[in-house]
């Protein structure tokens, strides 16, 4: 590992663990998390699902845009490598994307389709309890080294523990709650992030940059802002407003 990588994976760590200590907007995290993964492992992308109280997954959060879609794709056709790896509780390690296509028919094609050759899935667990996976997208074929694995499963780890607090894990109750109210709040981020895009001519990523610039310029949790554009309590035009005064001002 390089000087520079090195301080880049202290800081992405340094950073999480902040965010835990003093409290965190567990939506803007994990988004958080998966950017750290596509700028740190060797892949290209990555996308983070989660499993509500019925075991069924939902996106909880992307690296890109394209990357969500890919993993909405997933779940709708029930068929890719990071449902196996949520249902088996194990790492699932595809170098060659092609070299699968009879085992994910569907998935495969989509992949390809966007320019993916290889993928990663990491189980997300805390004990025994499988809350999701960590997928990995990479546009070369090859396996992650050993490092970078061990690194992606460190920040799915700690992904998990953002998702469901400790002193809670021995309760599958309040587990399901927790991680209810997270996929609740990525539903409301996603709709406000339509309303952006729908007034301010946007598509979905520089939507997300929006609600991101204004809620952090602000010292406002992400799910608040969001909520609030949703619920109209905060006009959607203030934001596109604070966007453009936010690029004017670097420019």
């Amino acid at each position: 590992m390089t000087g520079t990588r090195e301080a880049e994976v202290s800081q992405a760590f340094v950073t999480l663990a902040s965010s835990l200590v003093n409290g965190y907007d567990v939506v803007d995290l994990l988004d958080e998390l998966t950017a750290d993964c596509a700028r740190l492992l060797d892949v290209s992308s990555a996308g983070l699902l989660l499993a509500d109280g019925r075991g069924v997954l939902h996106v909880m959060a992307a690296s890109s845009e394209q990357t969500r879609q890919l993993e909405v794709f997933q779940l709708q056709r029930a068929d890719g490598p990071c449902l196996d790896c949520y249902h088996d509780g194990a790492q699932v390690a595809v170098a060659d994307l092609d070299a699968e296509l009879e085992r994910w028919p569907q998935f495969v094609p989509a992949a390809r389709a966007v320019g993916f050759r290889s993928v990663h899935a990491l189980p997300m667990r805390l004990r025994d309890n499988v809350l999701g996976a960590l997928g990995l997208f990479g546009t070369t074929v090859g396996a992650l080294n050993d490092e970078d694995l061990a690194l992606g499963q460190a920040l799915a780890d700690v992904a998990s523990v953002a998702l469901v607090q400790d002193k809670a894990a021995g309760d599958s109750t309040v587990v399901n709650e927790q991680l209810q109210t997270a996929l609740t709040s990525r539903v409301v981020l996603e709709q406000a992030k339509g309303v952006l895009a729908q007034l301010g001519g946007l598509d979905m990523t520089h939507a997300f940059a929006v609600l991101r610039g204004y809620a952090r310029d602000n010292g406002v949790r992400l799910t608040d802002v969001a909520q609030a554009v949703v619920d109209r309590s905060l006009p959607a035009r203030r934001l596109l407003q604070h966007a453009a005064e936010r690029h004017t001002s670097r420019a």
